[in-house]
C-alpha cells in the first residue's frame, strides 16, 4: 500500500536521491523545496522556504487534504554559510539556523499532527557527522545539524505512546552540490575516511527507507551515522 511520504530539500542532492527511493517503493511523495522542483514521479511539489512556518503549514495542510495522514516525514532541507566564528556575521548564523533547524521543527511540527491521530508515523532528520567530529568554519551549521539531536530525543519521547518513531541520520562526507563547493577541503576529509572515498546520495536514501520501514518499528530515538567510519559510530 502507498505511503505519504513528505520530504523537504527535495529538489537536489541528498533530498532528491531520497525521493525518488520512496518513489521507487511506490509511495506518495510530496516534494518540499525553495524553486519548487522535484524528481520525476512525484505526486505533488511545493515551492516552500521551510523557515517560513505558514507556508510549511499550508504546504503540509495541502498534502494532508490530498493524500491523507502523513506516514513519513523526512526533514533534509539545509544550507550553508561557512565562515570563522569572529568574523561571522548576525545573517549568516541566523539565516543557517532558520532553515536548518527551524525549518525541521517547523515541518515536523506541521506533519505530526496527522501521525498522532493516526497513531502511525515516522519522522527522520537528516542532521551531519559535523557536530560531532567539527569543522572550522561551521559553527552555524554545527550548531544547528546538534540541535536536530536535541530536538529528535526530545520528539521521540512526546510521541512514543503513539507509534511514531523520530530518528536522526548523520551523513559524513556525501558527494553533492554542497560539499563540491569545499573545494581542496573536501580531499582532506576524504583522506580521513576509513573507507577511503566520499559517500553518494543513495548511500543516505538506503538508510532513511530502512528507518521509514516496518523493519525500523522498534528504533527512536536514534542517531544513524552514515559516514564511511569518519565518525566512528559519533
Amino acid at each position: 500500500m502507498s505511503r505519504h511520504v513528505i520530504v523537504t530539500g527535495a529538489s537536489r542532492g541528498i533530498g532528491s536521491a531520497i525521493t525518488e527511493h520512496f518513489i521507487e517503493l511506490g509511495d506518495n511523495v510530496a516534494a518540499l523545496s525553495r524553486s519548487g522542483d522535484a524528481p520525476s514521479g512525484c505526486a505533488a511539489s511545493f515551492a516552500v522556504d521551510v523557515a517560513d512556518s505558514s507556508a510549511v503549514n499550508d504546504a503540509v495542510k495541502a498534502a494532508v487534504a490530498e493524500f491523507g495522514p502523513v506516514e513519513v516525514l523526512v526533514a533534509n532541507a539545509g544550507i550553508t554559510h561557512d565562515g570563522l566564528a569572529m568574523r561571522m556575521s548576525d545573517d549568516q548564523w541566523r539565516e543557517v539556523l532558520s532553515v536548518n533547524l527551524d525549518g525541521a521543527f517547523y515541518t515536523a511540527r506541521a506533519a505530526m499532527a496527522s501521525m498522532v491521530r493516526a497513531r502511525l508515523g515516522s519522522i527522520i532528520f537528516i542532521s551531519s557527522v559535523s557536530p560531532f567530529i567539527g569543522n572550522p568554519g561551521q559553527t552555524n551549521y554545527s550548531a544547528a545539524k546538534a540541535g536536530l539531536v536535541g530536538l529528535a530525543r526530545s520528539l521521540a519521547k512526546e510521541v512514543a505512546s503513539r507509534s511514531v518513531t523520530v530518528n536522526v541520520v548523520a551523513p559524513g562526507l556525501i558527494d553533492t552540490d554542497m560539499t563540491s563547493s569545499l573545494g581542496d577541503a573536501s580531499d582532506a576529509l576524504a583522506a580521513m575516511i576509513p573507507l577511503g572515498h566520499m559517500g553518494q546520495p543513495a548511500d543516505i536514501a538506503g538508510v532513511v527507507g530502512f528507518l521509514a520501514s516496518n523493519l525500523a518499528r522498534y528504533i527512536t530515538g536514534a542517531v544513524i551515522p552514515v559516514d564511511g567510519g569518519l565518525a566512528m559510530g559519533l
